[in-house]
């Protein structure tokens, strides 16, 4: 057990013995001789007093000193210190949040037993569904991009910097596309990388890795020559990112089959986020959004333009959107992409949701999701032939939620997946409609945008079949809702009438 974690129990047992006692902070801090903020240094679990001053504080809580000291907590608490002592909870970033783990267990510990069965039922939870410890750093990390409405000053100034200063060696500024031998020589320059284009290929075992990093005096870079330029230029830029930022800690495969620690996930994160801002430099970006937000009309080919313009994928470009249009616009937005796995499975592969939409998460494993949705409905209605990665499926459309009325305004592409061979991939990103946005965006208003209302999936959608020829499940679920309210109406009836009689 590792010493944080014995300090946390301590001050644990010991904040909840003073409360049952109802003695105040600063009343206890002064029986025991201490100050008031080294008794909430220790209950957050941030101390561990000597010897001598746990047998004060032993002495004035009526407990003995083995009782105190010792890190088992009661049956009633054994879940708590499961989770304490598991390793997500060690590993959770909590100062991230501006939180330690001492908070966290000063809420707990207000309602100890509770507390336990609560957590226990998260586990129980967690393991039905199969969630390992990488899905909750993920969602940490998501988190950590929504709080920030995921745009970062400091990488956009580091951006900024590396072009005018790094780049102007390499005639790095104001081109755009950014040339991929622009990026390999900075990669072997500045920073004295192999890059391999062989390796990968060589494997079969790892054909489905865009990149691997082989740490060394002289580092290596494995990239896989069946990616298309723009997607190599991403990882180039990415790589550039990890050196320049100076990011020890990291992922070695574009596909982490290990995470250690959050570090990791963020740090990754970070070089990506780096990568893209060099590839769509803000300044450019901004005007290019201002034009394409500017125009009366959905064009698609003005979308088509933006990923020639800069030579990326969709999911880069939208992702630079995602970074760039909470900050400059002051508009919300969801990112989701979908891939398409077989003729009717549909997975939500990533997302990033800063409006709350009402994105299913582990229902999707059992139900379908909504069919209408504009991720969703690129993937299924594919003339033949369309789309392939040169040539993607460029969508639109007004969502409105059956229910709340809530409506979204949607752009899409879809095109295959390179190394995944028959996947079919979707990207989107969503605005919430509200009276703000057609002055924003000024094609929002356009009438020839389909307008389609949407639920979260078929097995909870009270559209009928007549409303909703896209159906592809019985809404099972919202009838097994609907008895149960009749079940409850029948039983309040029962009762009124006994009681009458």
């Amino acid at each position: 057990m590792s010493a944080n974690l014995v300090n946390i129990i301590f001050g644990m047992k010991m904040r909840q013995a003073r409360t049952e006692l109802n003695m105040t902070l600063s009343e206890f801090a002064a029986a025991c001789d201490l100050s008031p903020s080294y008794v909430t240094e220790i209950e957050k679990g941030r101390k561990y007093p000597r010897a001598d001053k746990i047998m004060k504080i032993a002495e004035v809580l009526g407990k003995s000193y083995d009782e105190l000291v010792s890190i088992r907590l009661d049956p009633s608490l054994a879940h708590l210190e499961t989770t304490l002592s598991s390793a997500t909870f060690q590993r959770f970033p909590f100062e991230e949040f501006g939180l330690e783990p001492g908070d966290l267990v000063t809420l707990l510990t207000r309602e100890p037993e509770k507390a336990s069965a609560l957590l226990h039922a998260v586990i129980a939870i967690a393991r039905r569904y199969d969630l390992q410890e990488e899905e909750f750093l993920r969602a940490a990390l998501r988190s950590y991009q929504e709080i920030h409405e995921n745009y970062f000053q400091e990488l956009e100034d580091a951006a900024v910097t590396f072009t005018a200063d790094i780049g102007e060696k390499y005639d790095l500024t104001g081109q755009i596309p950014v040339h991929r031998q622009v990026l390999q020589t900075i990669l072997r320059q500045e920073y004295g990388y192999e890059i391999d284009t062989a390796a990968i290929a060589e494997d079969p075992r790892l054909q489905n890795y865009r990149s691997l990093f082989v740490k060394g005096r002289r580092p290596y870079l494995c990239v896989n020559p069946a990616l298309h330029d723009n997607q190599i230029n991403f990882v180039l830029a990415r790589e550039i990112g990890y050196q320049y930022l100076k990011l020890k800690e990291r992922s070695l495969a574009s596909t982490p089959s290990r995470i250690d620690s959050f570090q990791q996930v963020l740090n990754d994160y970070l070089a990506a986020y780096f990568g893209g801002a060099l590839l769509m430099p803000r300044q450019s970006m901004l005007a290019d959004l201002q034009d394409f937000f500017g125009r009366t009309r959905w064009k698609p080919q003005a979308l088509l333009d933006l990923l020639t313009k800069y030579d990326v994928t969709p999911e880069m470009l939208f992702y630079r959107f995602s970074e760039l249009i909470p900050q400059f616009y002051g508009i919300r937005h969801h990112f989701l992409r979908f891939h398409q796995l077989s003729d009717d499975r549909y997975v939500l592969y990533k997302q990033l949701n800063m409006n709350q939409l009402i994105v299913p998460h582990g229902i999707g494993l059992l139900e379908h999701y909504c069919r209408r949705w504009l991720s969703v409905r690129l993937l299924r209605q594919q003339p033949e032939g369309v789309p392939t990665y040169d040539n993607p499926l460029v969508g639109v459309q007004m969502s409105e939620f059956v229910h709340t009325r809530e409506r979204f305004l949607c752009i899409g592409v879809a095109r295959p997946l390179t190394l995944s061979s028959g996947v079919q991939s979707s990207v989107i990103i969503g605005f919430r409609v509200d009276a703000e946005l057609s002055h924003t965006i000024r094609f929002a208003d356009d009438a020839a945008i389909p307008k389609l209302y949407i639920h979260e999936t078929c097995e909870r959608c009270p559209l009928t079949a007549d409303q909703c020829s896209d159906r592809a499940a019985a809404p099972t679920i919202l009838q097994a809702e609907e008895d149960a309210v009749a079940r409850r109406l029948a039983l309040s009836q029962l009762r009124d009438r006994l009681r009458a009689a």
